[in-house]
């Protein structure tokens, strides 16, 4: 078969396409279990003046001041990113590793870091726009202690991309790309701990239990996590969309607007405010990574097994 045959094969094989649904399906799963601690971390980074860290006090005053239910609001434009996200990530990370295999002078971390980088860049381009507006439905009618912020008022997701594109213009949806694109490393990280950690607990043929793939993914999301976790809430207050910066465009200005704020978190609240939030991170990350690993794996296991596929990666 010709080089181009082959990259079609590579680009289109049902194999990738498992994998991708898999992801996604898991990462539904993982999140709609654990979402309160999602809406937890998001208060966290974008309303500075709430005084409470700790994330049950944080949850318990949600439920108190706004009901139940408002602990799963935005469940579904957040469950519609996330879907979108990782059917993308998960597609052009397994269709590289197939158009890319290892290289005598490259180590398969390297070459999994490297992958997870350039699927990572593919996914932020393609998506900021669901999590711009999936931030922004998120925190709608939330209580804020911080009086700067304003209330918004999107019906849905498709007034919210309409609102957005008539009122602040068609490159705020891609606000918080820059911190998005240096955050790429977070999952190109976490897959190349992942892929590490069970390549050595496979070793021999030896099957991995449901229970140490969820060790796996923890520990690989909790070293990703807190590496990127400053960056993270720069992403979300540009994403909320009421930080205005220095009026600079471009990449400068995006650049600008990242230090700024990173500097403005330290003056206030010094080095330790930078990880404001990081323990509601932390559980909801780590937690729904291990579960979404789980249940990726799983779905792409039965799959091969029910079609006869010999699950053969190139690890």
């Amino acid at each position: 078969m010709s080089d181009n045959g082959g990259s079609a094969v590579g680009l289109l094989s049902y194999e990738t396409l498992v994998h991708a649904v898999a992801g996604a399906m898991g990462s539904v799963t993982a999140m709609t279990v654990f979402f309160p601690l999602d809406t937890a971390k998001s208060r966290l980074q974008v309303d500075e003046k709430r005084k409470s860290n700790s994330t049950p006090i944080i949850l318990a005053e949600i439920a108190k001041e706004e009901g139940l239910l408002s602990l799963y609001r935005g469940w579904f434009p957040v469950i519609s990113s996330l879907c979108c996200s990782n059917f993308v990530y998960f597609y052009t990370f397994n269709t590289l590793k197939r158009l890319a295999p290892s290289r005598p002078g490259m180590s398969r971390p390297g070459r999994d870091l490297l992958i997870g980088i350039v699927s990572g860049v593919v996914n932020v381009l393609t998506t900021t726009p669901m999590w711009v507006v999936n931030t922004r439905l998120k925190l709608q009618g939330v209580k804020f202690r911080n009086e700067d912020l304003h209330q918004t008022q999107y019906t849905g997701i498709f007034d919210a991309f309409s609102q957005i594109i008539a009122n602040e213009g068609v490159g705020t949806l891609w606000n918080g790309t820059l911190p998005s694109l240096i955050l790429v490393l977070n999952p190109a990280v976490q897959f190349m701990f992942y892929e590490a950690m069970k390549r050595k607990a496979g070793r021999g043929g030896r099957k991995i239990s449901s229970a140490e793939i969820f060790l796996i993914g923890a520990i690989a999301k909790a070293i990703a996590t807190t590496a990127t976790y400053p960056l993270q809430t720069v992403q979300a207050i540009l994403r909320f969309g009421q930080y205005k910066g220095d009026g600079k465009g471009g990449i400068i200005g995006s650049l600008s607007n990242v230090l700024f704020l990173l500097m403005d978190r330290i003056k206030k609240h010094g080095a330790l405010g930078l990880y404001k939030g990081l323990e509601a991170k932390l559980l909801q990350t780590v937690l729904t990574a291990a579960l979404m690993f789980v249940v990726y794996e799983k779905i792409t296991a039965a799959t091969f097994k029910v079609m006869g596929f010999n699950r053969k990666l190139k690890r």
